[in-house]
């Protein structure tokens, strides 16, 4: 379990991360989301004791992160793939790694075959590619078979085998009732990923709760009817707190009203339906609902939008 109480720091004037609370339940996997600059990176860093907080505390099962006799057998982190001795080969960046806490060559030898990195094992990792790095990061985190997993963004650069393999590697430890805490900026393999979500923007918690939970709190439901009688329907059912409408002819997407109440009163007038169907709203949807507003990098536009004033610019 990993536990924050109110986990500020500062740099000067700039508050990275507000004084936030928040706990990460063994036996689930946790999502860690929020836009460039929400003050995730630091927090994790905070966690793992590579930044020092300005005030408040974070403990990872019960213990400050340097109170840990043997940390890589209690927290396994990847944070910067790239943070290895480019001249080492992999299987000696992991056995020295070990070596500092009496991890035997054996085990070792385990992670370079669960990652899938047996074929460049004796390479040396600055010829590694993108993926190969990712790969060899998770095999460092798993290491010391630690009761915590924290990745950032461990799917950076993998293929799609490698992006279900993490998926299935992260829920079965989850379910081995270890601590999963899960950043990533993909919110559709969050949503196939995660069982809670922990959100920020501008370096406070801005949610924490179930995925499900979220999306229903950040969306409206949705339903798609079709029916060759829709401008009839679209009269019965249009009042201040429902919305309805037309895509096509005999088409509607009706927001405000739950399926079953729409087919019971059409019933009731007797109009034919060909087609209802509660359309699920999206994690991203309810994502991008949640921190509309927190978003402190923000793009001014679409590229054609700017194209005059790029132009102009340009000459």
């Amino acid at each position: 379990m990993i536990q924050a109480q109110s986990l500020t720091k500062h740099y000067g004037s700039k508050t990275a991360v507000d004084a936030v609370d928040f706990t990460v339940q063994s036996g689930k996997v946790t999502g860690f989301l929020g836009p460039n600059g929400a003050g995730k990176s630091t927090t994790m860093r905070m966690i793992v004791g590579l930044s020092r907080p300005t005030a408040g505390s974070v403990t990872v099962n019960g213990k400050h992160y340097h109170e840990h006799s043997a940390p890589l057998r209690e927290v396994g982190v990847l944070l910067d793939a790239k943070a290895v001795h480019t001249g080492r080969s992999a299987y000696n960046h992991l056995l020295a790694m070990g070596a500092t806490h009496g991890i035997p060559a054996r085990r070792v030898r385990e992670v370079i075959e669960l990652t899938g990195l047996e074929t460049v094992a004796r390479k040396r990792v600055g010829g590694f590619s993108l993926g190969m790095g990712q790969r060899l990061g998770i095999a460092a985190a798993l290491l010391g078979d630690p009761a915590t997993l924290i990745l950032d963004e461990p799917i950076n650069g993998l293929d799609p085998e490698g992006v279900q393999w993490v998926r299935r590697l992260v829920r079965h430890f989850a379910a081995e009732g270890r601590t999963v805490l899960l950043s990533s900026h993909l919110m559709s393999e969050m949503a196939l990923t995660a069982d809670h979500l922990i959100v920020l923007g501008r370096g406070r918690v801005i949610a924490d709760a179930p995925v499900a939970d979220i999306i229903g709190a950040a969306t409206r439901s949705t339903v798609r009817v079709r029916s060759p009688h829709a401008g009839h329907l679209s009269t019965l059912l249009t009042r201040p707190d429902v919305t309805v409408t037309g895509l096509e002819p005999d088409v509607l997407e009706i927001v405000g009203i739950a399926a079953s109440e729409i087919g019971d009163r059409a019933a009731s007038a007797g109009i034919v339906l060909h087609e209802l169907t509660p359309l699920s709203a999206s994690l991203e949807e309810a994502y991008m609902t949640l921190t509309q507003n927190e978003v402190e990098y923000r793009t001014a536009g679409s590229p054609d939008s700017n194209a005059p004033e790029l132009q102009e610019a340009a000459r």
